[in-house]
């Protein structure tokens, strides 16, 4: 299966795919900073449940409002263009947390900014996705889908650095890697595509294309699946350190490396979602997972029990990254064509199940006294997804490498 994998990667341009997967990771990480860091955060302001949430909720928020714009940009300005612009606007809101950030308010707006970082989503994929032919497309966006991975670097360093030198300065340090990555992206990174198209949508003015995109229901289907796979996968990501300390009361470190092991489940698994997807179908993929993660969600009722718990949250985490692989297989084959603007869309979705995660949470830990009730939610939404893609399914025909018939 391996030398499968490393053939498959010989196929396309693999330094445009590890640019987009390095833009990706680092954007990923200052994206989740907040969270990373929200522990300390939260005391320092003394932030009741609800107001944590918010905290580690408003990054997610502000990806998923410029990943709308994001994309259609990308299709009429390039992706190379756009995602630099996005690095130096990561950089913008890394200074602010330095050099700011002296009150819940501030670091709400704070947030906003370094939630554009989470935008980086919709140049990411569109990139990989261009760069390889149409038959290694699910491994392609999968292995720039490993960025996810990302939040492992936030949830393993951040909280470290914030331990010994105060959490206001790691907000400095990050500056560094932000531009390295600017650096290796610009030379990295060729512009152009492996796939053959007769319309090119660059040529069509943003208008048209955001149009192009709305008007096919499915893009709003495929919105919701990724708004519960993707947003599940970084919400928690963002979330969990909140929740080890408070559920289980660990310290700021030990959570943050918690964390860090179960997104290194899920970021992992997110090429082999996509990988999979190309060889027996996405719909077929996600119909197996939500139904899992439902169970596993609606299992979760104890929450008294630290290892039991740990590992129904390391399996749901591994669940939503085979899915937030599988799914963008199935977007190839409904999208190629505007691809930019459907990674924007589905991934603003995602960025914005992302914030109802945490601020949910939040807000049900403060009126049950509980954090079950979150993952009895979590998981009837799963649920419904299940279903929705069980119906879907049954309405097509579904062949071996195209899940969805194309626009």
């Amino acid at each position: 299966m391996l030398k499968e994998v490393f053939q498959s990667l010989r196929a396309g341009h693999w330094p445009t795919l590890l640019g987009a997967w390095l833009h990706f990771e680092i954007s990923f990480m200052v994206w989740l900073l907040i969270g990373a860091m929200s522990i300390a955060i939260s005391e320092d302001f003394s932030l009741s449940a609800s107001q944590k949430g918010l905290l580690v909720g408003f990054p997610l928020l502000g990806g998923a409002l410029l990943r709308i714009i994001v994309g259609p940009l990308g299709d009429r300005l390039g992706a190379k263009v756009v995602g630099l612009a996005i690095l130096g606007l990561e950089g913008i809101g890394l200074l602010l947390g330095w050099l700011g950030g002296t009150s819940f308010e501030s670091m709400l707006g704070i947030g906003l900014v370094l939630g554009f970082a989470g935008a980086s989503f919709a140049i990411s994929l569109p990139l990989a996705s261009q760069a390889y032919p149409p038959t290694h497309q699910g491994l392609a966006m999968g292995v720039a889908g490993i960025g996810n991975s990302g939040v492992l670097l936030a949830a393993f360093i951040a909280p470290r650095l914030a331990e010994g030198i105060g959490w206001h300065q790691v907000f400095g340090i990050m500056l560094v890697p932000v531009m390295g990555t600017a650096f290796l992206f610009f030379w990295l990174v060729r512009s152009g595509s492996m796939r053959d198209e007769t319309v090119s949508p660059k040529k069509d003015n943003i208008g048209l294309i955001l149009r192009k995109g709305l008007q096919d229901p499915v893009m709003y289907w495929l919105c919701f699946l990724y708004g519960v796979t993707f947003g599940g996968f970084v919400g928690l990501s963002s979330y969990l350190p909140i929740f080890f300390h408070d559920q289980f009361d660990v310290g700021m470190v030990t959570a943050g490396t918690l964390t860090a092991l179960c997104a290194l489940a899920g970021g992992g698994a997110r090429p082999l979602g996509g990988f999979l997807a190309d060889r027996y179908g996405g719909l077929t993929l996600l119909q197996g997972l939500f139904l899992i993660i439902t169970t596993l969600c609606l299992t979760s009722g104890n929450l008294d029990h630290f290892i039991l718990t740990y590992t129904i949250i390391l399996l749901i985490m591994l669940c939503l990254g085979f899915g937030n692989g599988a799914i963008f297989q199935v977007v190839f084959y409904r999208f190629k064509s505007i691809m930019g603007t459907a990674s924007g869309f589905i991934g603003a979705a995602g960025g914005l199940g992302g914030f109802l995660l945490p601020s949910g949470f939040g807000w049900l830990n403060e009126k049950t006294g509980t954090f079950s009730s979150g993952f009895f939610v979590l998981g009837l939404v799963s649920g419904l997804a299940g279903i929705s893609v069980m119906i879907f399914q049954r309405s097509i025909r579904v062949t071996k490498h195209k899940s969805i018939p194309e626009m």
